[in-house]
C-alpha cells in the first residue's frame, strides 16, 4: 500500500508543477497584456483630450467674435452708422477672440492673477 502511495504523490506533485508553470505563464501574458491595453487607453486618452483642448479654443475665439459683431450690429442699428460700427466691433471681437485664446493657453496671464500679485507685494513691502 504504501507504494501505492508514493506513486500517488508522484503523480499529483508532476501536475502541480505543470499547472503552477503554466499559471505563471499565464499570469506573465495577462500582466503584458494589461500594459498593452494601459498604454492604449492612455494614447486615446490623451487624444481625445487634445480634441477637447481645441475644442474649448475655437469656441472662444468665435465666441469673441460673434460677440464683437453683435455688439457692432446693435451700435449699427442704433446710431445708424450703417457698416463702420459692425467692422470697428468686429475687428475688437477678434482681437478679444485671440487674447481669450491665449488666455487659455496660458500663453498670456490671467489679469486677477496679475493684480493678486502685485496688490502682495505691495503687502510684503515694509513701510
Amino acid at each position: 500500500m504504501s507504494s501505492q502511495n508514493g506513486d500517488d504523490e508522484d503523480r499529483v506533485g508532476a501536475p502541480e508543477a505543470g499547472l503552477s508553470e503554466r499559471r505563471a505563464q499565464l499570469n506573465r501574458k495577462l500582466d503584458d497584456f494589461k500594459a498593452v491595453e494601459e498604454k492604449a487607453a492612455k494614447k486615446s486618452q490623451s487624444t481625445s483630450s487634445g480634441y477637447a483642448q481645441a475644442m474649448k479654443l475655437s469656441s472662444e475665439f468665435i465666441a469673441g467674435i460673434l460677440v464683437g459683431a453683435g455688439i457692432g450690429w446693435v451700435a449699427d442699428q442704433w446710431l445708424g452708422t450703417a457698416p463702420f460700427g459692425l467692422i470697428v466691433f468686429l475687428l475688437l471681437g477678434f482681437a478679444a477672440g485671440v487674447l481669450n485664446v491665449l488666455r487659455s493657453a496660458g500663453v498670456v496671464e490671467q489679469p486677477d492673477a496679475k493684480i493678486l500679485s502685485q496688490k502682495d507685494d505691495l503687502d510684503d513691502r515694509p513701510d
